[in-house]
Formats: C-alpha cells, structure tokens, sequence
C-alpha cells in the first residue's frame, strides 16, 4: 500500500452538500415547512375571524344599550305630563340605567370628590382656592370620568385645590 492510501480516511467527514442529504436533515426540513404551513393557516384564520368578533362585540354592546333607548322613547313619550318631577325620577333612572351598562363593560363612573388628584384618572380644568383642603384634593367634579387607569373612556374633568400660600 502506498503513503497515500494510508493516509486517506475511510469516509469523506465533509458535511453533505445540496446533492446529499442525511435522512435526519429531511425531516427536520418537512418539520420546518410543516410548522410555516401552520402558521400561515393560522394568520389566514385570524384574518377571516377578526371582523366577525369585532361585530360580534360591537352587536353586544348596541344590544346592552337598547333598553336605555326604550326608556327615553317612555320618557319622552310622557313628556307632556303634569308632574315634572316623574319626568326627571324618569330620566335620572335612565341614567342610572347608562352608566350600570358602562360599569358592567368595564368602565365605572369615577365623580368623587374629597379624593387626591391622580393624572390618570383626572384631567384639571381649574385650580381653585380652598383653604380648608389639602393642595392637589379634587374639590369638584365637572365631568365624570369613566373606566380605571391604563383602560379609560375619558378621565374626570375636575378642579382641584392649590397650595394655599
């Protein structure tokens, strides 16, 4: 034998090229196109379901608003009689009615005062002077404000005390 047989190794050590896979490599290529499949199925999923959740929610929540649109319909349909003081109890109630559908959505009314301003869940409108308040003590309520911080309709609109000097 010559030196150079010798020296050969018995097997080629080289990875294989493009003309030679290893059955190992080929699964692990089916596996990759199998799970891009999939995930492409998934998006193409999504994107036919999305608009039909969307109205689905929108549907719910026009549906929780309907019997609110009733009672106006009464209120105003009684709006000629005698008492005014049914027509606002009436229309009070209607509000109530409102803000218990906001509530039960995940957006309670906020319209307390005597409470710290927090920037949240208070936008201010006017600082005002009150000597018998802390400063920065929301002193009123001009527009209440509906949801919790991080997951708001709108903030409070409120005035607050100043440091008094």
């Amino acid at each position: 034998m010559s030196d150079q047989e010798q020296t050969r190794p018995a097997e080629d050590p080289s990875p294989p090229g493009p003309e030679q896979t290893s059955p190992e490599v080929e699964e692990l290529e089916d596996r990759w196109l199998r799970a891009l499949a999939d995930l492409d199925n998934l998006r193409k999923r999504y994107a036919r379901e999305l608009p039909r959740e969307r109205e689905a929610e929108r549907a719910k929540v026009a549906a929780a608003f309907l019997p609110i649109v009733d009672n106006l319909e009464l209120a105003l349909a009684h709006a000629g009689a005698d008492d005014p003081g049914t027509i606002v109890s009436g229309v009070r109630a209607v509000r109530d009615q409102a803000v218990e559908v906001l509530r039960s959505l995940g957006y309670p009314r906020h319209d307390e005062t005597g409470v710290p301003f927090h920037p949240e869940q208070h936008e201010v409108v006017s600082v005002v002077d009150e000597p018998d308040t802390p400063a920065g003590t929301v002193v009123r309520v001009l527009r209440p404000g509906y949801g919790e911080p991080g997951h708001q309709l709108r903030p409070a609109a409120v005035a607050v005390s100043r440091k008094q000097e």
